[in-house]
């Protein structure tokens, strides 16, 4: 397709695939919001894991979620080929995985999608695709999907849409807290895997801290009874009033509890990424990832480049990256132990004082960069 056809196309049913993590889905939000702005009036609908569709309630740019176990039975494959076949004039294949790529030769005739590089396996699905860009680890997961729009010459939109609740007087009403002109902090110290966590001993002290400069303390997490425990944990050695909302609330609620916080503070972890997109202050503690491609996108960030180096600390707009050191840092992999269970010891060695310094800049000026 050259770009006179591109130019062209105007659909009028789109799919959107993203399969992997609620980070992932989040980040495919700008995407869905530039197809909206050009195509007004097509349905657009987007094929995620069940697991990861509550990242997209309330989105306001989407017609319909369609979503799928991560491991599905024989009689839920065929009836998703059965809800898939054939129903969309354009199908946009966010990740190059297998599966993203087969579910949009199904969909549309008309196929967009991300496809491995050069050389490795999958390379060949290029040739089963109208337009391709391929993965890149050294462009941010929000400009990698932006890259397929100009394929089809969509303008771009760099906004995340965080997940929406209609019922904000009634959250107030469940938790005053969010009246309380004292103001608070969100800590969510419980990443999926572990070699992303960061010590208990560091949220402890850091939780500390916060209380002394007078913000009330709110911990987050998901239903996950290792989750729950894991925050209970913290919230033992903290102050009495300290409120745990682990596996309490729903995504959306989460984003608007978010929205009305001071600050943020959590790991790499689809929460952070979800707490960028609101617009707050956020201290983002990473290690092993690298940041070029997974750090959070900042708020109102604009620019057709990657907001994050690979290596070193560093502010953007309302996110405050803060990188582990030690000289293998980013390393890429799952723990020093190399799988997703093991420690990461540049988390680890994290001092809980980098953190506080990067409180006080937050808690003294609010601007961005």
């Amino acid at each position: 397709m050259n770009s006179k056809q591109a130019a062209q196309l105007k659909p009028t049913t789109i799919l959107v695939i993203a399969m992997r993590y609620l980070g992932d889905v989040l980040l495919t939000t700008p995407l869905i919001r530039s197809l909206r702005q050009a195509y007004p009036e097509a349905r657009i609908d987007v094929l995620v894991f069940s697991n990861t569709a509550a990242m997209l309630e309330g989105n306001p740019d989407i017609n319909h979620v369609i979503s799928t176990p991560n491991r599905p039975k024989f009689v839920e494959l065929w009836r998703l080929f059965r809800q898939l076949f054939r129903q969309y004039d354009l199908a946009i294949a966010t990740q190059a995985g297998d599966r993203p790529f087969l579910y949009s030769l199904l969909a549309a005739p008309l196929r967009v999608a991300v496809v491995p590089p050069k050389n490795t396996t999958g390379w060949w699905k290029r040739f089963f695709v109208q337009c391709w860009t391929e993965h890149d680890d050294n462009v941010h997961t929000v400009l990698q999907h932006l890259k397929l729009l100009d394929l089809i010459n969509v303008p771009r939109c760099f906004s995340l849409v965080p997940p929406q609740t209609g019922n904000i007087k009634h959250l107030v009403q469940e938790f005053p807290f969010l009246a309380d002109d004292a103001g608070f902090a969100v800590l969510h110290p419980h990443p999926q895997w572990t070699y992303k966590q960061w010590t208990v001993e560091g949220w402890v002290a850091v939780g500390l801290y916060l209380k002394k400069q007078g913000l009330k303390l709110v911990l987050s997490g998901g239903p996950a009874q290792d989750e729950i425990d894991y925050v209970a944990n913290i919230q033992r050695q903290l102050p009495d009033n300290t409120i745990n909302l682990a596996g309490q609330v729903s995504l959306a609620q989460l984003a608007a509890i978010i929205a009305r916080a001071k600050l943020y503070i959590g790991p790499d972890t689809g929460i952070t990424h979800l707490a960028a997109a609101t617009g707050i202050p956020v201290i983002a503690l990473y290690g092993p990832t690298n940041p070029v491609k997974w750090a959070p996108f900042p708020y109102a960030y604009q620019a057709n480049n990657n907001p994050f180096d690979k290596i070193g600390s560093k502010r953007v707009n309302n996110i405050y990256f803060l990188q582990g050191e030690g000289g293998c840092v980013p390393c890429d992999l799952e723990g020093c132990d190399h799988h997703r269970h093991s420690r990461s010891l540049c988390l680890d060695d994290l001092s809980p004082d980098r953190v506080k310094q990067a409180i006080e800049k937050v808690l003294t000026s609010s601007s961005y960069d």
